[in-house]
């Protein structure tokens, strides 16, 4: 597994910084993100997960797999059917979006040279991928320390769950909460998720 090197700074930081996340972190003793190095994977799978349950998405992605003889990359998914593409439960907008990725020269952008809102911005040049895809790009590929996807339900439902008693917040509300975060959101994000569901979202 690739372990985020800033991953046991950010977990004292923020168990310092915040008692509700530090009893979050505690109940995962050992646990951290994996990740990704293959480019092409986390952003194909953030397609695929894009408006559905971590279940679902796993489901579909385990079907993608098996389609692909377990080798995904541009090259397999442009040679399969849209046919043989819905067969594994993806809708025709996202058969579009993973043929659009797939096309893409973005993988030969040096992201080292780029800000977090550069890097969002050259990969939603992609039709298909909007912030909340690419924001997953920056979390799970890039390990970008400091992302809070605000357009992510689960995240929201999770921070309302542990932060004001499952009643809406505003965006304002959670904004106000950011500062004890900082710098280390996609940290807090992934246990926020990991509160949630029954087995770590990965993409």
């Amino acid at each position: 597994m690739n372990v985020v090197n800033h991953w046991e700074n950010a977990i004292r930081a923020l168990s310092k910084n915040d008692n509700i996340i530090k009893q979050i972190i505690s109940n995962y003793s050992g646990e951290c993100m994996e990740l990704k190095n293959n480019p092409f994977i986390t952003l194909a799978r953030s397609i695929v997960g894009q408006q559905i349950s971590v279940k679902a998405a796993d489901t579909v992605w385990n079907r993608l797999e098996i389609e692909c003889k377990n080798i995904i990359n541009a090259e397999t998914i442009l040679s399969l059917s849209d046919v043989k593409l819905r067969s594994v439960g993806l809708s025709k907008q996202k058969i579009s979006y993973l043929q659009n990725i797939a096309k893409s020269n973005v993988f030969d952008t040096k992201w080292d040279e780029k800000t977090d809102s550069e890097a969002i911005d050259i990969l939603c040049t992609i039709k298909g991928v909007g912030k909340w895809t690419a924001e997953m790009f920056l979390i799970f590929h890039l390990a970008r320390p400091n992302i809070l996807p605000l357009g992510d339900v689960g995240l929201i439902k999770g921070i309302e769950k542990h932060y004001n008693n499952s009643e809406k917040m505003t965006p304002s509300e959670i904004i106000k909460l950011k500062e004890l975060w900082d710098p280390w959101c996609s940290v807090f994000t992934w246990y926020i998720w990991r509160s949630l569901d029954p087995i770590p979202v990965n993409y």
